[in-house]
């Protein structure tokens, strides 16, 4: 079935394109979330109407990422965590726990978006990537100590 996507997805493809996806994708995931519509001609002459307005909507998007991509290059978290011997943690520092030390400090990240190179297992400085845009990242510094 071929669709046109309203928004950007994931392993498929970006706002606006025409793609080819099965039956069952398009009707039990893409269309109940509004992420596609179906590429019959009515909906092929709309899109070719409303490409301005996407184009420009997602200019606007990827300027204000870019904004909040500048404010978090210049930001630096500190996660507590509780430690053992040879300042180990017990457990490790997750995207979850930087995704609410990101919110402490007024930015609601999606959790899924923050991408940690290797497991923080021990005190220190980590460099930690959020993936703002699909071709739009920040690096945030992260010191953890001990609580």
């Amino acid at each position: 079935m071929k669709i046109i996507l309203g928004e950007d997805v994931k392993n498929l493809g970006r706002m606006g394109e025409v793609v080819n996806v099965t039956d069952g994708y398009a009707r039990n995931f893409l269309f109940p979330k509004k992420l596609a519509v179906e590429a019959n001609t009515k909906n092929l002459k709309e899109f070719e109407h409303n490409k301005k307005v996407i184009i420009e909507k997602a200019a606007k998007l990827k300027d204000s990422f870019k904004s909040v991509a500048d404010k978090l290059s210049s930001l630096s978290l500190t996660v507590k965590a509780k430690t053992g011997e040879d300042d180990k943690l017990f457990g490790s520092v997750t995207n979850m726990d930087i995704a609410e030390a990101l919110a402490l400090e007024g930015f609601d990240i999606d959790k899924k978006k923050i991408i940690i190179d290797e497991p923080i297992k021990r005190l220190g400085e980590y460099s930690v990537t959020i993936k703002l845009h699909h071709d739009l990242s920040a690096e945030v510094r992260v010191q953890v100590v001990q609580e």
